[in-house]
């Protein structure tokens, strides 16, 4: 597996190995990487500027700029007309970049925090998405530029599971989210944190969009062989293989009405349960009850 340090991650309030999609992500082989102006509160049509508010993307690795170019994406109203790949040679593995258009070109330098440039909403973006910059290593003699043939991502900072019954009240809304106050964060800008489940006998961070995506993952554990099934708010909502999560056909509610699903993630600095729930008609102070059947 790749990782990244403790000290590149402390980069980035936030970050995700699954919440995506894509293929790119499966077995956790890319990272999302969130910087501090992209606020998980404000990532959606209604958040105006703020979500698409040119805002400059820390680079996570160190060495030499091999490869930069623009992509097709999916046309959204909400996105950039296109997206941009940037392919890093780090000395040991090829790191491929996407949602930052580049500040940089093929020959230049760059160090951990250096700006590779401006990110972008792309339209691979579901509307309840963040900016943020998307990051995957690859042996130094593979293709950059197809999308999957990234290696598996290792987590390695302490993450601490947040314990939470599903309640809340909204402390943010976007036209497809909803933000609530809880779980909170027991010390921001200190660790990671994330909403704890269970996996057989162990408590797991989960990752992923539960069930808008087709699988999540469970972070912060200790093996790699655990085939188990995995418990949230009293329901089993997928089986672990490793750290893969699969969902099962599970439905959320938000006071009893389905909504899209749970967005999970890692954070550092704020914390509380995002509900992904297009066509919401909930206010900020309204009191939240979310289950799971």
């Amino acid at each position: 597996m790749v990782g990244l340090s403790p000290e590149v991650l402390s980069h980035y309030p936030r970050f995700s190995l699954y919440n995506s999609p894509y293929t790119a992500h499966d077995e956790g082989c890319a990272i999302d990487l969130y910087p501090g102006s992209g606020d998980f509160r404000a990532s959606d049509s209604r958040a105006g500027s703020e979500a698409t508010r040119e805002t400059s993307a820390p680079s996570p690795v160190a060495g030499e700029v091999v490869e930069t170019r623009t992509v097709t994406a999916p046309q959204k109203p909400y996105a950039v007309a296109h997206d941009y790949l940037i392919v890093v040679d780090t000395g040991d593995y090829l790191a491929r970049m996407l949602h930052v258009e580049p500040s940089v070109e093929p020959g230049d330098w760059v160090e951990v925090g250096d700006s590779l440039g401006a990110m972008v909403r792309s339209g691979f973006f579901a509307p309840w998405v963040a900016n943020h910059i998307h990051l995957g290593f690859r042996p130094r003699d593979s293709n950059p530029v197809r999308a999957s043939g990234s290696l598996p991502m290792e987590c390695s900072v302490e993450i601490e599971p947040l314990a939470w019954d599903g309640s809340g009240r909204v402390v943010a809304t976007g036209d497809t989210f909803v933000v609530l106050d809880s779980p909170t964060h027991p010390a921001p800008g200190e660790r990671f944190a994330g909403i704890a489940a269970i996996a057989g006998d162990e408590t797991i961070v989960l990752d992923g969009g539960l069930p808008h995506y087709e699988g999540g993952g469970a972070l912060a554990q200790r093996f790699s062989d655990i085939s188990a099934s995995v418990s949230l708010l009293g329901s089993s909502v997928g089986r672990a293989d490793g750290r893969t999560v699969t969902w099962n056909d599970v439905e959320i509610r938000a006071n009893g009405t389905p909504i899209t699903g749970l967005s999970l993630f890692v954070a550092r600095e704020q914390f509380g349960a995002k509900l992904v729930c297009p066509g919401h008609d909930f206010s900020v102070g309204d009191s939240i009850s979310v289950s799971i059947r």
